[in-house]
């Protein structure tokens, strides 16, 4: 009934809603900054998934980040362990499981985009160690760019074994 303490309590409910006001606003204002930051994260690690077809055709423009995936002819193979430069040509493979499987699984696609001299083949330049399972038909994945002069240097190489997808054993392991 004392005026001082009605005045009192009706000034403390405006002051307590100004402090949650501050932390909402600081609360919106990080969470902003964090969205920005993910999206600006993801950009820049964004990578273009192309088939050899695509990048030499040059449908799409070049791209600094591109990855390709193609099958490793053999006889093409070259490395200098001087320099530790592997040089190598790929040739291309459709890009939809889809299709591979129509065709007749991963084996037989690999086996027939090697044999055949009309499928796109796009030359790749690598600088680092030769990988054990670079071999003829091996499925190569590459992440790299590809230059002026049409060759893409990879700075990274991923190789699956295409004995891996053969249905038949090894001679060594049959009894």
């Amino acid at each position: 009934m004392n005026p001082i303490n009605l005045q009192t309590n009706l000034t403390q409910p405006g002051k307590t809603s100004f402090k949650i006001n501050k932390f909402m606003i600081g609360g919106t204002l990080m969470l902003v900054a964090i969205i920005l930051l993910v999206i600006t994260s993801l950009k820049g690690n964004a990578q273009y998934y192309l088939t050899v077809e695509e990048l030499v055709s040059g449908v799409t423009a070049q791209q600094e980040n591109v990855r390709v995936s193609g099958v490793v002819l053999g006889d093409s193979i070259q490395y200098d362990p001087q320099n530790q430069t592997l040089s190598f040509t790929i040739a291309n493979i459709p890009g939809d499981n889809k299709e591979i499987e129509k065709l007749g699984g991963l084996a037989e696609v690999l086996h027939n985009a090697a044999l055949d001299q009309e499928t796109p083949r796009l030359d790749v330049v690598y600088h680092g160690v030769k990988p054990d399972l670079l071999k003829n038909e091996a499925q190569a994945i590459l992440t790299g760019s590809i230059g002026d002069d049409g060759v893409f240097y990879a700075e990274e190489l991923l190789l699956k074994c295409p004995s891996r997808y053969e249905e038949s054993l090894p001679e060594q392991a049959q009894p």
